[in-house]
């Protein structure tokens, strides 16, 4: 029976794995991590030899000191063992002898290798097609402590060997190479005429370059002079006759308060008024011939003066619960289910009303973006309904103090007047760019974190 080895005597051959794994990455060249793969492998598992075999170049490196040019005939041999290896097995690690391979192939296992063999496959991320392998060769079978080891240490080893065959990489090593040698001191050359002299001198004028300062704020379409609908009275709202955002015409019903509780007064008013009345022309025909009655006409027609003023005060009232549009426009309000049976006082504001093609641009400023913007200043509104169509506007005005936004940060209000009219409804909201005065490219790119730095530390 074989044991599994301890813990203890597991940790050197993952620490030799480690610092096999830490050199592979430091490698310079793919020569150099080839010819560590198939020597210093030994620390890990004794072999006799061994081999490198990839897919696109074939035998790769030879244990040792063997040059795969000075042995043409088992270099021939051992690439087509290794791609019938390749092609037929899947797992990652394949023990195997003479047996184990093609009778055209297996007769000669004896005169080139070992009794045993071990074949650790490489594939790329993503890839099924096996891209490589390691052969390695001895008279002892292989255990299974090993298999794992030789497995973790293949893998470290293709990582590193694959990263340096990166498209990318490739693309980034040959720029650094190229702008190396471009920078590189040239003997005898005047210091001006130095090709670092050179790059530093573009590097400042490129920081140098004057750009226009940009902000970003949160804005959205609002009316630029809508009509402000308050109560007219103190009552409750009974029932609306609009939606949001429609379409009304001058004079058209908006919305009505409860008349039952008018009405009622309109109408003991007006029983009152008829009662003075009544008591008014009885009075002056008894004056006729009575002294006294006729000293009373006076007070008695102030009263029907004070009748008839309240029957026209109720009168006005109820024509102020139907309350009516004052101009042609789009009603801007939240749901009306809200304000059915709501109690409201005078003053208090129900709706807008906003001229189809009255609108501007409200932005709300952060206060770490506060830059110098003058009126005039151009503003770019993307929607986010339509990102791909700017609304272009000047900048009206910014407010002097900043207000507390419903998320709990400071911002300025700032207002901005449509340079063309836009189909966009009023409400729509989207991200607002404003342009500022000129600035130099370092400075552009420097605000932000130097604030942010200051900010913190105090710089």
């Amino acid at each position: 029976m074989i044991h599994a080895p301890a813990v203890s005597d597991m940790a050197e051959p993952l620490a030799a794995v480690w610092a096999l794994a830490r050199q592979a990455r430091q490698a310079a060249s793919d020569r150099e991590l080839a010819f560590m793969l198939v020597n210093d492998t030994q620390g890990l598992a004794h072999y006799r030899q061994a081999a490198l075999w990839l897919q696109e170049e074939g035998a790769y490196s030879l244990s040792g000191v063997v040059q795969i040019e000075a042995n043409a005939p088992y270099v021939l041999w051992l690439e087509s063992v290794c791609t019938h290896l390749a092609s037929q097995t899947a797992e990652p690690c394949t023990t195997l002898t003479a047996v184990d391979l093609p009778p055209h192939l297996g007769q000669e296992w004896a005169q080139w290798w070992p009794e045993h063999a071990l074949w650790v496959s490489m594939t790329r991320a993503g890839e099924a097609a096996t891209a490589g392998g390691l052969l390695l060769l001895r008279d002892a079978p292989w255990h299974d402590h090993e298999l794992a080891l030789l497995r973790e240490w293949v893998d470290a080893w293709w990582h590193a060997f694959d990263a340096k065959h990166s498209p990318r990489l490739k693309t980034l090593q040959a720029w650094r190479k190229r702008l190396g040698a471009w920078v590189e001191r040239q003997p005898g050359q005047p210091w001006w005429k130095q090709n670092t002299v050179r790059v530093l001198g573009l590097a400042l004028l490129v920081l140098l370059f004057p750009v226009r300062m940009t902000v970003l704020a949160p804005g959205e379409l609002v009316p630029a002079h809508p009509v402000i609908m308050r109560a007219p009275l103190d009552g409750v709202i009974d029932v609306f006759h609009v939606q949001p955002n429609q379409t009304v015409q001058a004079n058209q019903p908006l919305f009505g308060f409860d008349e039952v509780v008018i009405q009622a007064r309109l109408d003991v008013a007006l029983q009152s008024l008829a009662t003075a009345e009544t008591d008014y022309r009885q009075t002056s025909q008894m004056a006729l011939t009575d002294a006294k009655s006729k000293s009373q006409l006076a007070l008695l027609l102030g009263k029907v003066d004070e009748k008839r003023a309240e029957v026209d005060y109720l009168n006005e009232q109820l024509q102020r619960a139907r309350v009516l549009a004052p101009q042609a426009g789009v009603v801007l309000m939240d749901d009306p289910a809200e304000w059915m049976g709501k109690p409201v006082a005078v003053g208090e504001r129900i709706l807008r009303i906003a001229a189809l093609d009255d609108a501007e641009v409200e932005a709300w400023l952060p206060l770490a973006d506060a830059i110098d913007l003058q009126p005039g200043a151009a503003l770019s509104l993307y929607l986010s309904s339509s990102p791909l169509s700017p609304v272009s506007a000047k900048l009206r005005y910014i407010a002097h103090d900043a207000v507390q936004r419903p998320d709990g940060n400071f911002a300025y209000r700032v207002r901005a007047t449509l340079t063309e009219k836009t189909h966009h409804r009023v409400g729509l909201k989207g991200t607002a760019k404003l342009q500022g005065h000129w600035a130099p490219l370092v400075y552009w790119v420097m605000r932000r974190p130097v604030a942010t730095a200051r900010a913190y530390i105090g710089l």
